[in-house]
């Protein structure tokens, strides 16, 4: 099966980091070097790559910023594919390109397949590409809540389906709750709006204004304002248009247009043109009649009653009063008006919804005990599963004796939902509290991994642990960074022999100072610094022949050319290539 594969990663101004390339392979690579030459770094590097934190620490003393660029091999169809050309990545020659830069001052900016995107979106693709582990998530396994994820990821559907339900009749529980204890607690609140709300009303039905209605009366108003000297305008056009009866001899411009007809009509068949310019002095003739006629009666209807302006005040008065407490004008306070109604139906309907809710927040406590049961039924299935493998697990770690156990319990609260006949409390991933339990040898009692679990033993327990993850839920890098702590000797080897296992099926990184397992490597890379203290391009390096005996024979004696470290380091090279 063609898999990702980190192939490089360069790194620049790091920690003590000045510029360094790192070349990787398929299969299993162990990273060596002295106390503090960087190391740890690579997996500085590679969680930057992934999403991890930044930290404007991380930054070599005297640069503006440090970069991490990874070049990922990604087979076509992969998820992790389609999730980068989604963001609109490019691949380069079937590979990945992933950087990352830090500031000086903090700032991270992230860049996929020569596309700036956010940085969880790193985060989101190592879920599928690499695993990284140091000794914070040794740290991190001690946490119950970090054991319940490990068992729920082991257990795959059996827990995600019924987490999936679980987790959505919780969302919704905790909605309804919440809408509960507003209306409840905040009742003298609500009340006190609907009695805002209610007076607003009478007082807008009250007046019983119409959309529209206070621009027709500012109109209105506008005019009985200035009805004479509408009535005057009106009466002196009438006349220049159409005569005025107490000057019989006066000219007005309907004679004279009449006149003007009536000398073209005379000779208009001696001439087209001049007929034509008599049809257009006839139709202002008829236009000048119309507007005559308007004229008489807009002066004979204009009602210059002072009562009826009085009124029409008095009314936009009543509007404007409206209009001051809900709204520019009387559209917007019929708005206000409509919209208030429907809050105040709510508001009123506060009873008969708490009503619906509390039935609905009995139904789903109901409904979310029997979820939460389901979950701990798959849990408990799952976790036989789980342990058992673990345990076989720790058996080829040097461990035979150990056996490795998930306590599942849950915490009575009256408050909780009911589960097994018992109220017990509750949250959002159910009501289990998972604790994973080792007794390291036989007849001793089983503890908390926290408690009974010394550091090299915690060590083999996460590795165990994530040997089975890749059984069963796989990724194709796996990167640990000191897994070997606390451990030497026998428990050493296994542990090497176990991480070439692994390697088999995944491409496996691992930064060790350990030779026992340094030695079942594929390949072997020094980290070493210079006499100024930093690592440069040429100080990560890979080791082979004559340089990995002396790398090796350092790390078992802290002297490359001691002859009996020479020859211990040629047997581990032996021991190691006979087991593969």
């Amino acid at each position: 099966m063609v898999m990702s594969v980190l192939e490089e990663m360069r790194i620049r101004s790091l920690g003590v980091i000045d510029d360094a390339v790192v070349e990787l392979s398929p299969g299993f690579t162990a990273v060596t070097g002295e106390t503090g030459a960087g190391k740890t770094m690579v997996v500085t590097s590679l969680g930057l790559l992934m999403g991890g934190r930044a930290d404007a620490a991380l930054v070599r003393i005297g640069a503006k910023s440090a970069v991490v660029e990874g070049r990922i091999s990604v087979p076509d169809g992969a998820s992790a594919i389609v999730r980068a050309e989604e963001a609109g990545a490019e691949l380069d020659d079937g590979t990945l390109l992933i950087s990352r830069t830090v500031s000086a001052e903090g700032r991270s900016r992230a860049h996929l397949g020569g596309r700036s995107v956010p940085v969880g979106l790193l985060a989101e693709l190592a879920d599928d590409l690499v695993a990284v582990h140091g000794q914070t998530d040794q740290q991190g396994l001690l946490k119950l809540s970090r054991q319940r994820q490990a068992l729920d990821r082991y257990a795959g559907d059996a827990v995600a389906v019924p987490l999936a339900k679980y987790s959505g009749a919780y969302r919704r529980l905790r909605a309804i709750t919440t809408e509960l204890d507003q209306i409840t607690t905040r009742a003298r609140e609500r009340a006190q709006e609907a009695d805002m709300l209610r007076f607003g009303l009478d007082e807008i039905a009250g007046v019983e204004p119409r959309a529209g209605e206070d621009v027709e009366l500012a109109a209105e108003a506008e005019r009985l304002g200035h009805a004479e000297a509408l009535a005057s305008a009106a009466t002196v056009a009438h006349a220049a248009l159409a005569g005025n009866p107490e000057d019989p001899e006066g000219i007005d411009a309907t004679t004279l247009v009449a006149g003007a007809h009536r000398a073209l009509e005379a000779v208009r068949s001696h001439d087209a043109a001049l007929g034509g310019l008599a049809g257009r002095i006839g139709e202002i003739g008829i236009l000048l009649g119309d507007v005559a006629g308007e004229l008489a009666g807009y002066a004979d209807d204009l009602d210059a009653d002072p009562l009826r302006l009085a009124a029409v005040e008095e009314r936009r008065a009543a509007l404007t009063a409206l209009t001051r407490k809900y709204g520019e004008d009387v559209g917007a306070v019929l708005t206000w008006a409509e919209q208030s109604a429907a809050r105040l139906l709510e508001l009123d309907g506060d009873d008969d919804r708490i009503g619906e809710l509390t039935a609905e927040r009995d139904a789903l406590r109901a409904e979310l005990g029997g979820l939460a049961q389901a979950l701990t039924d798959a849990r408990t299935e799952a976790a036989e599963r789980f342990a058992a493998a673990v345990t076989a697990e720790l058996a080829s770690l040097a461990m035979p004796h150990a056996r490795v156990s998930f306590e599942i319990r849950q915490s009575e609260d009256p408050e909780g939902v009911e589960v097994g006949g018992r109220a017990v409390s509750y949250g959002p991933a159910g009501c289990d509290e998972v604790e994973l339990l080792l007794a390291p040898h036989p007849g001793a009692p089983p503890r908390p991994i926290a408690k009974g679990a010394s550091g090299g033993e915690l060590s083999r327990v996460m590795l165990a642990v994530e040997v089975v993850f890749a059984g069963t839920d796989p990724v194709p890098t796996y990167l640990f960074d000191e897994v070997d702590a606390g451990v030497g000797g026998k428990a050493a080897v296994e542990i090497g022999r176990r991480l070439a296992k692994l390697a088999r099926s995944a491409q496996v990184v691992v930064v060790t100072h350990l030779p026992q397992v340094a030695a079942f490597a594929d390949r072997q890379l020094l980290v070493e610094k210079t006499n100024d203290g930093s690592v440069t391009r040429s100080g990560v390096k890979v080791l082979e022949g004559e340089e990995r005996i002396r790398e090796l024979s350092r790390m078992l004696a802290g002297q490359e050319d001691s002859e009996t470290a020479r020859a211990h380091a040629e047997e581990l090279l032996a021991t190691a290539r006979a087991d593969g």
